[in-house]
């Protein structure tokens, strides 16, 4: 047996859960996704998480045929069916089927699917030890042609960074935006420790604004530390005292090499590791 995942209303075992060859989410990315985690039963900044999805479907006129509350019940119902009290989600609307034209009008119903499965997107230990990274030549998505703020399902871009990462031996990567700032990673975002503050890219560079970033924001600033939302070259990622990257599957990992060269004293940083501490204790509760 494997997974049990929400299809359209159904639960369906995942042999069995499938959509059509016409469907617009495959053939264009014509959709919208979430990644979400849950911790000890409950979904986490679960409120966040379902305002983005319907803020993505709405920028892209697609219409989600159940509440916000329906679609939270469906994602703790998905959970339950494979016994997951710990899981990664992955909640996905796409336009629906169609035909082989772009033409979103022949598509009648959108297509909604739910998958809860368990994840470790890096190993324990590289949150002890630390990533290495690479710039990518792949350019993040200019934010005025289309807004980052729609986590759609077209990460072609993304991708093709990530092959970029994966060519030179490195799971992750720093994408630039087409100014030649640091904009994000290809399923991260990005924060510096400079002389006791923290930098991050603004949401002007092109990024989505994740829900894990803000997160650690409110986190850093409960401790006290002062976070700048300002633009970044590569020169400053590399001269940092410190690097980090958040996101939903990532939570909170250090950065030690980009692009060959050692930040700081090329272990994780003092400041890195008490934020992952802070966070690991928010999400245990």
């Amino acid at each position: 047996m494997g997974l049990t995942i929400y299809l359209n209303g159904e639960m369906v075992d995942q042999s069995n859960a499938k959509i059509s060859v016409f469907d617009h989410g495959l053939l264009y990315g014509d959709g919208v996704f979430e990644g979400i985690r849950a911790y000890h039963g409950k979904i986490f900044q679960e409120d966040l998480h379902i305002k983005r999805l319907y803020q993505s479907a709405k920028a892209i006129l697609i219409d989600i045929p159940l509440t916000p509350e329906q679609f939270k019940q469906a994602m703790y119902d998905t959970m339950a069916a494979n016994n997951l009290s710990d899981a990664y989600i992955r909640a996905v609307v796409t336009r629906g089927v169609g035909d082989l034209g772009l033409d979103p009008r022949k598509c009648p119903k959108p297509t909604l699917f739910i998958i809860a499965a368990s994840i470790q997107l890096y190993p324990e230990e590289f949150y002890q030890n630390g990533l290495e990274v690479i710039t990518a030549a792949t350019r993040q998505k200019p934010s005025d042609v289309i807004s980052p703020r729609i986590k759609s399902c077209n990460y072609l871009n993304n991708i093709l960074a990530k092959i970029e990462g994966i060519q030179a031996g490195c799971i992750e990567t720093i994408m630039l935006n087409t100014k030649g700032e640091v904009a994000e990673c290809t399923g991260d975002n990005i924060f510096l420790v400079v002389d006791g503050a923290l930098k991050t890219p603004p949401p002007d560079a092109g990024i989505l604004e994740g829900i894990t970033r803000g997160v650690v924001i409110e986190l850093a600033q409960q401790m006290g530390l002062e976070v700048q939302q300002v633009a970044l070259t590569r020169f400053d990622v590399i001269s940092a005292d410190e690097v980090f990257l958040t996101g939903t599957a990532a939570e909170v990992i250090p950065v030690v090499k980009v692009d060959g060269r050692s930040i700081g004293d090329g272990t994780p940083g003092a400041l890195t590791l008490k934020l992952l501490a802070k966070f690991r204790e928010l999400t245990s509760k």
